[in-house]
């Protein structure tokens, strides 16, 4: 039996797996790199152990770090969490050689099933549909050029060893595809240690539906019905679901079937996770296994009553399965969203940082929370910005995407960036709603979908207003209080007017705009104008303002909205000025520079990659120009806001 368990990961994750672990009376380890040195998963932990550097190749992904914390604390089995090094074959095999448990698959199995291009022909073998494309071993340009041409445009690139969506690229024509295979190739590199690539047909107007399985080393194998992932950004899953709206009986029997088929051709152990594309006509293909315990595993949790790290640590120990598979009732629906520390409204750019204040809402039977942070704690520029997945849940559909609102609207966070006015805007979409939003719903989206709406806008700039305002009045009468005739109202400076309504004006600033907001009240109407609307505060929106240095954010009108008041003194047009645009946007290592010196760009050139927070971010020209200065070589590590070039100006 497990007496202590090594959790090799950090971040929500491993927090969660700590809560079973304790409730099992199973001690816990916590392994940790220089800059989570103070993280919640090392303080929630019974010990922790400092395993290396920022670097993850250096720390969480370090083998001999990991199995050298679990000796020297005496842990007897290890649990791989998502990530890192939880689809390591190697990993699981160097565990096992030390002598300790490992909470997942055989190496064997995780081989099989993590090279995409033999888990095809696994599944295909398997009699487990798949997708039209090449897995082949050549990944020479021109063989890879040929192949794409024979699957048909448009193709999807993915890495080999891939997942999370790194190493994954839409390519829509011949002319795209040299780039996208440089940049998919860098890109798994530097997340898998492997650049191999596969080719598939992209299926348009598709869902992702993935099915829950668990097997032990007995040979039982059971399903734990679907989850429906379809509302991700660029491969990356932003809303999950269990069970699939609008999932049939019938389906559902096919697609577990098919998953269980799955697993046991590979003869898997554990939790994992078989990942299907969803057509219009209800035909399915294989995409791939996840072998280990999924991020959105809560919601399945949900339907079934389970506690599947617990499933994890039993198998893990040898025991059957706890359930058959006829045994397995789902009930109730829940709905998760993953709340990231980045910036919609800038092309989801992460956005690390201090979080200077922080409320989540009550957890309780409709609300879970999983999170690894807390009020003070910084998001780590150096891992992935996740910050918390709330799971709404209820009896039905509706009830859940009800209480994930409400919960959603509660959440009080500022510092750092974050997504959380785009979620609720993804929880009111119509497909959403509906049911049937597919996989491309979000990456159809355009900048004016993201913006805050006129109206809340306003809501926010008044209420803001008021606040200021009534500040202002109220160190007014402290300054009149202070003066040698208190009660004369010449020492006041409120606005008043013998005879007349009273207005009061403030300048305040959101996003980039400056705004003239001016409060009017009479004895009969108050109201504030703003762009020449009248506008009046919505009494039972129940706004609340945090103050954080200069900014006031306001929550409770769909999300936070941030404003500043103006200082009248500031130079006119100061806000207006802009530093260069070709600065780094955040810390990370530059993987591609493009241009030299002198050389002449076009307007959407991609002049160089930044790789930051597991992730390539593209830096591109404005506009038409001609480079003056690069500041950067490849393989440098650079800090947020260092200019990478210049260009010569207009």
């Amino acid at each position: 039996m497990i007496k202590k368990l090594l959790i090799a990961n950090r971040g929500e994750i491993a927090c969660r797996i700590m809560r079973t672990a304790n409730r099992m009376g199973i001690a816990t380890v916590a392994v940790y790199s220089e800059p989570d040195a103070n993280a919640l998963h090392v303080r929630t932990a019974d010990e922790a152990c400092l395993i290396g550097p920022a670097s993850a190749v250096e720390s969480y992904l370090n083998i001999e770090a990991v199995l050298s914390a679990a000796k020297a604390k005496g842990a007897d089995a290890v649990h791989p969490g998502y990530g890192f090094l939880a689809e390591n074959a190697d990993f699981s095999d160097a565990v096992r050689a030390a002598g300790l448990v490992f909470v997942g698959p055989s190496g064997e199995a995780i081989r099989d099933m993590g090279a995409k291009d033999n888990a095809k022909a696994l599944m295909a073998k398997a009699n487990v549909p798949i997708i039209p494309g090449y897995y082949g071993i050549d990944q020479s340009l021109a063989i890879l050029t040929k192949e794409a041409a024979d699957v048909g445009y448009p193709i999807l690139l993915k890495a080999v060893l891939g997942g999370g969506g790194k190493g994954m690229r839409i390519v829509h024509s011949e002319t795209e595809l040299s780039a996208a295979i440089d940049s998919a190739k860098r890109e798994a590199a530097s997340s898998f240690g492997d650049d191999r690539l596969l080719i598939e047909r992209y299926l348009t107007q598709t869902r992702h539906i993935e099915v829950q399985i668990f097997m032990d080393t007995h040979g039982n194998a059971v399903h734990l019905f679907e989850r429906d992932c379809s509302l991700q950004r660029r491969h990356q899953k932003v809303v999950e679901e269990a069970p699939a709206p609008g999932m049939t009986t019938e389906l559902r029997e096919q697609m577990g079937a098919a998953a269980i088929a799955a697993a046991i051709a590979v003869a898997y152990e554990g939790a994992g996770t078989i990942e299907f594309l969803l057509a219009q006509d209800n035909s399915f293909y294989f995409m791939e296994m996840n072998t280990r315990l999924q991020v959105e595993h809560p919601v399945s949790e949900y339907i079934t009553g389970l506690d599947f790290v617990e499933w994890q640590i039993r198998v893990a120990n040898g025991e059957a399965l706890p359930l058959k598979q006829s045994e397995i009732k789902l009930k109730g629906h829940a709905v998760e969203v993953r709340l990231y520390a980045e910036e919609p409204e800038n092309n989801f750019m992460p956005a690390p940082g201090v979080i200077e204040h922080l409320k989540w809402p009550a957890e309780n039977e409709h609300c879970r929370i999983d999170t690894s942070v807390e009020d003070g704690d910084v998001v780590s520029p150096h891992y992935d910005p996740m910050i918390a997945k709330i799971i709404g849940c209820g009896e039905t559909r509706n009830q859940a995407i009800a209480a994930l609102t409400d919960a959603l609207t509660e959440i009080e966070i500022v510092g750092p960036g974050q997504n959380l006015r785009f979620l609720l805007k993804l929880l009111n979409a119509e497909p959403f709603v509906d049911g049937v939003a597919d996989t491309s719903y979000i990456d159809g989206l355009s900048e004016d979908d993201y913006a805050l709406p006129k109206s809340q806008k306003h809501q926010a700039l008044a209420i803001v207003a008021q606040n200021v305002i009534a500040v202002g009045a109220y160190e007014s009468i402290e300054r009149a209080m202070g003066s040698a005739d208190p009660y004369s109202p010449w020492a006041e400076c409120d606005g008043w007017r013998l005879g007349k309504h009273q207005s009061t004006s403030v300048r305040l600033a959101l996003a980039n705009d400056i705004f003239q907001v001016t409060e009017h009240s009479s004895a009969t109407d108050f109201f504030y104008e703003i762009e020449g609307d009248k506008v009046v505060i919505d009494e039972t929106a129940s706004p609340r303002l945090i103050e954080n240095g200069s900014e006031i954010i306001v929550f409770g009108l769909g999300g936070p909205v941030s404003v500043s008041v103006v200082d009248p003194l500031d130079a006119a047009g100061s806000s207006n000025t802009q530093g260069n645009p070709f600065a780094a946007p955040m810390p990370g290592k530059i993987t591609a520079v493009n241009v030299i010196n002198g050389e002449q760009v076009e307007a959407g050139d991609v002049l160089v990659v930044l790789e930051a927070m597991k992730m390539e971010h593209s830096i591109r020209a404005a506009r038409d120009g001609i480079i003056a200065t690069v500041h950067v070589s490849l393989g440098d590590q650079i800090d947020d806001g260092m200019d990478v070039l210049e260009m010569e100006p207009e």
